[in-house]
């Protein structure tokens, strides 16, 4: 059975035909850019875990000034397939994950 979602529409998707990170506004009003964190070692069931790391930038976008990140979303038997799977999420959950990244995190910058 095909996929029902477009891989343009999911992280990977999106790396892969822009060939940069995808980039969204924040409930906050302020623009992040999105990277993929893997665990270096397996955690004690042996699995590697996948999370997002959201790079806040300034208002002239000239550098960072801050980030947010996700729990493990993703766990693979290997690095590369804890990845594979946080980049299968779809650009509407990695959105979703910012803006739930964004809440937990402290007020001030």
């Amino acid at each position: 059975m095909a996929s029902l979602v477009k891989p343009e529409v999911t992280l990977g998707g999106y790396m892969e035909k822009h060939g940069r990170a995808a980039a969204f506004s924040g409930s906050d009003g302020q623009a992040y850019s999105v990277g993929i964190f893997t665990e270096d070692e397996p955690s004690a069931t042996g699995h590697y875990g996948a999370a997002l790391l959201f790079i806040r930038w300034s208002p002239a976008g000239t550098s960072a000034v801050g980030h947010v990140e996700t729990e493990y979303l993703a766990w693979g038997q290997t690095r590369k397939e804890a990845e594979e799977r946080i980049k299968a999420l779809s650009l509407f959950d990695v959105k979703a994950a910012l803006d739930e990244a964004i809440a937990k995190a402290p007020r001030e910058w």
